[in-house]
């Protein structure tokens, strides 16, 4: 009894010993990050949102502010003046920065393809059944989708007309199709009871990613392991949002007063059947997953479009690292 007694006893000593020590190991800081939306809040937004709301940033060591992009916000242009640490991106836009010189990289990516498609009313077959009919498209989709539209379709330019973000002519025209995001217009055209067919670009072979997580070469080279934790932390708020999205869900809305819980629930019901976040390559490398293969095709496409110029590296456009090992969702 005695032996047990004391063997009780130096076992209580050394539990103590470790926690007084670990009592004066001094505490990670937390770390201050501004993230930077494309859009006005929405479920598009979802997993940045989740990883605030329940915790996942916090747990990792980061005060997280999300601040909602616009159409007169100049992402890139904060991020590389430092008012954001991180902001939504696209492939796109990375590549030309990178013919400018601006240090932007991809570090992984919430979608693994582009939301954008095109809204037609209930007529037509496909894609390619629109040649020859007018398109309502944003002056930034010239040097974006349209260019692949118009090289695997034979449309031209003659068929475009300007898209303001407002459906009425598209209402008005029976002839008329316009681009659209799954979530945005096709529930618009649903809540007038306007019958449309929705066609996901990304079915066709259209190859970017979508709404990437982009930083700087700086904030990679300085501080590594806060992208590896804001980035692990992101994803791990989709995968969450995607099974209970009522936490993020109350921070889309409050920070978008006009943002609907029906709005919300049909988007969320399209990424689903969509398998926005886990499908192709996510399905076995994780939620998140970028790779070179994938951003070969991006610089292929742009250049044989006259996009970009050949001479840009675009290896430097993304940095895998932050996620090729995570393998989040991954059953």
């Amino acid at each position: 009894m005695a032996i047990e007694s004391l063997s009780r006893t130096i076992a209580a000593g050394l539990v103590a010993s470790a926690a007084l020590v670990a009592s004066l190991a001094p505490a990670r800081a937390t770390e201050k990050l501004t993230f930077l939306t494309s859009w006005f809040a929405q479920a598009e937004h979802g997993g940045f949102y989740q990883a605030k709301a329940t915790g996942l940033y916090e747990k990792a060591g980061l005060d997280v502010t999300i601040k909602m992009g616009g159409p007169q916000v100049n992402g890139s242009q904060l991020l590389l003046a430092g008012d954001a640490d991180f902001m939504m991106g696209y492939d796109i836009q990375v590549l030309k920065g990178r013919e400018q010189n601006l240090p932007l990289v991809t570090v992984a990516s919430s979608f693994q393809f582009d939301l954008q498609g095109i809204m037609t009313h209930d007529d037509v077959a496909d894609l390619a059944a629109l040649k020859g009919r007018p398109i309502l498209i944003a002056g930034s989709s010239r040097t974006t989708f349209w260019p692949w539209l118009r090289a695997k379709y034979g449309y031209t330019d003659d068929q475009i007309r300007p898209y303001t973000f407002n459906l009425q002519p598209f209402f008005a025209d029976k002839s008329v199709a316009q681009q659209a995001y799954p979530s945005s217009e096709p529930y618009q055209a649903e809540q007038q009871n306007e019958k449309a067919k929705f066609f996901l670009l990304a079915d066709d072979g259209y190859p970017p990613y979508g709404s990437t997580i982009v930083t700087t070469e700086k904030m990679i080279a300085d501080k590594p392991d806060v992208v590896a934790r804001f980035v692990k932390a992101s994803l791990e708020g989709w995968r969450d949002y995607m099974k209970n999205p009522a936490p993020a869900n109350a921070l889309i809305k409050a920070d978008n007063g006009k943002m609907t819980d029906g709005q919300l629930a049909f988007a969320i019901e399209k990424m689903k059947k969509m398998r926005a976040i886990d499908r192709g390559d996510a399905a076995t490398l994780g939620v998140g997953i970028i790779t070179a293969d994938r951003y070969e095709k991006i610089y292929d496409f742009l250049v044989t479009g006259g996009l970009l110029d050949p001479k840009v590296d675009w290896h430097k456009t993304f940095d895998d690292r932050f996620v090729k090992d995570l393998k989040i969702g991954v059953n």
